[in-house]
């Protein structure tokens, strides 16, 4: 590991060239929305604005623009109160993401929760054929006629009894291929994208899910519960759950200016 003087950039050196590019597969940002289209809201702060959609408009074409072969951006309606609305967005770009984050911000949208994550190929999915190595780091979403979606993060559990990350890597390795055989029972159902962030944010990892039917997901994520690793090993964050939109139709249902 390199100290901060080996890796810092030199005065000379204008942060504003440098561009964070990920070394291998996508960065993932989920962001949760309000738009604060209450009319209680409005009544108690007279000052209270619509988010401007000419914004949010301008901000999703420009970061499907800046590169048109990677850049993905999923835009849900989220049920309950935890947010009105969501985008998921996918680029190699650091950038791209924080510039999104900033117009969103700029529009009036008040964004209630985020979760920064990178697309990876776990340690266990070494023997994969290349084709499924490349799907898992470069997914295309959202796939077809899958419009319910959920979010959540999760961690493997350190505990003094249950701690995964002392268990030697066949035992985990083995509880693994046990968990995948469950989720593959829902293939044609159920499209999961699966991110690391190890470092990155509160959880480990991210698990974004892609469902033909509401029941569909409550039975794959009921399913699994059964699953030794999840069983034992799994702590599971806050769960987002909504339909997926196309853009227009989300920007379409917020408030004008």
């Amino acid at each position: 590991m390199n100290t901060v003087s080996d890796t810092h950039p030199s005065p000379d050196s204008p942060s504003g060239d440098l561009e964070h590019q990920a070394e291998t597969g996508l960065m993932v940002m989920h962001l949760f929305c309000h738009s604060q289209l209450h009319t209680k809201k409005a009544i108690i702060d007279p000052g209270w604005k619509p988010p401007n959609t000419k914004i949010i408009r301008m901000a999703i074409k420009e970061f499907e623009k800046k590169d048109k072969k990677l850049n993905q951006i999923v835009s849900v309606e989220i049920l309950g109160h935890k947010a009105d609305i969501a985008f998921m967005l996918l680029s190699p770009s650091l950038e791209n993401l924080i510039d999104f984050q900033r117009e969103l911000q700029s529009s009036g949208l008040k964004i209630s929760y985020s979760y920064l994550s990178m697309t990876e190929l776990s340690e266990y999915a070494k023997e994969l054929p290349e084709p499924m190595k490349k799907e898992r780091l470069y997914p295309t979403v959202p796939p077809k006629e899958k419009n319910i979606w959920c979010f959540y993060p999760m961690s493997k559990s350190r505990g003094e009894k249950n701690n995964w990350f002392i268990l030697p890597y066949e035992e985990r390795k083995a509880l693994m291929y046990e968990h995948g055989t469950s989720g593959r029972k829902f293939s044609g159902r159920v499209v999961q994208v699966v991110t690391g962030s190890t470092g990155i944010d509160d959880y480990e990892w991210g698990v974004t899910l892609f469902c033909e039917s509401l029941q569909a997901l409550k039975d794959v994520v009921y399913t699994l519960r059964f699953d030794e690793a999840s069983a034992k090993y799994a702590e599971f964050g806050p769960f987002y759950t909504g339909i997926v939109r196309s853009n227009k139709e989300i920007i379409d249902a917020l408030p004008e200016l």
